[in-house]
């Protein structure tokens, strides 16, 4: 069975998300957040049938690029729709959407050889959910860092797009962030520990940038947490230690994965 049938699927019911959240900005209507979770539960499931028959093949797991891609952004969409039960993060998905838009499609276009997994390497594929959990919340917290930034700047400047308006108040976003954060440092903790036990050398020549990018993105976080917790850290530091952290562990995976699969391949 292809993948791709479900990846369009997936697609097309990502397109109805962000076409309907749109409209509603145009129209200036709020936006129905059980029609906005409906819609993007189809897709979800539409989008897990693609990942299952691109991830598992006779040789074992298939974690080239495009497929872990599609893997992330399929956690960040599923995790940000659970959240919105309890909390006011639906704007998150205008950009979300479109993220998992891109990565199921491209994973569904471009069936990978590259990096696969055997199935019998339990503690391995344990380290590697943990940093794709970890990598996942630390990707919304980007993007609400991102909206912070935005949001912040607009009110500053007193002309709030019609979009902004739709934010909750910058208290709230900025609790939501550091929650984000928390739970983050937590999994990427985790998938630190799971990599020194189950990996034979963290510091061998082909994941040694890899380890030293991730633990540097480990005590970046760390140190913001510890400065929202006795400094009281926010606004532009918490959105610029946010962004820093990520941008150290977007090049410890996908930078060594672009390179080695897509550019050193070619």
């Amino acid at each position: 069975m292809t993948a791709l049938a479900p990846s369009l699927l997936a697609a097309g019911f990502y397109i109805s998300g962000i076409l309907y959240q749109m409209h509603c900005l145009g129209k200036r209507l709020a936006v129905n957040a059980s029609l906005l979770r409906a819609i993007g539960l189809i897709a979800l499931l539409a989008h897990a049938v693609s990942l299952y028959i691109q991830l598992t093949t006779p040789q074992g797991f298939a974690l080239g690029l495009f497929n872990i891609g599609s893997l992330i952004s399929w956690l960040v969409v599923a995790v940000t729709l659970v959240s919105s039960f309890r909390a006011p993060v639906t704007s998150l998905l205008l950009g979300l959407y479109p993220l998992a838009l891109i990565t199921a499609l491209l994973a569904g276009f471009f069936p990978e050889q590259g990096t696969t997994l055997a199935t019998d390497q339990d503690g391995l594929l344990v380290h590697i959910l943990l940093s794709v959990l970890a990598y996942g919340i630390f990707t919304i917290a980007a993007f609400q860092a991102t909206l912070l930034a935005v949001q912040d700047y607009q009110l500053k400047h007193k002309h709030p797009t019609r979009f902004i308006r739709t934010f909750p108040p910058l208290q709230t976003m900025e609790q939501l962030l550091f929650q984000f954060l928390l739970c983050g440092e937590v999994l990427l903790t985790l998938a630190l520990i799971s990599g020194f036990v189950f990996l034979e050398n963290m510091f061998a020549q082909h994941v040694a940038h890899k380890t030293l990018l991730s633990c540097l993105a480990w005590v970046v976080f760390g140190i913001l947490l510890w400065g929202r917790h006795f400094r009281g850290w926010r606004g532009s530091n918490a959105i610029r230690w946010t962004l820093a952290g990520f941008l150290l562990l977007m090049l410890a995976y996908f930078g060594s994965k672009l390179v080695r699969e897509l550019l050193l391949a070619a």
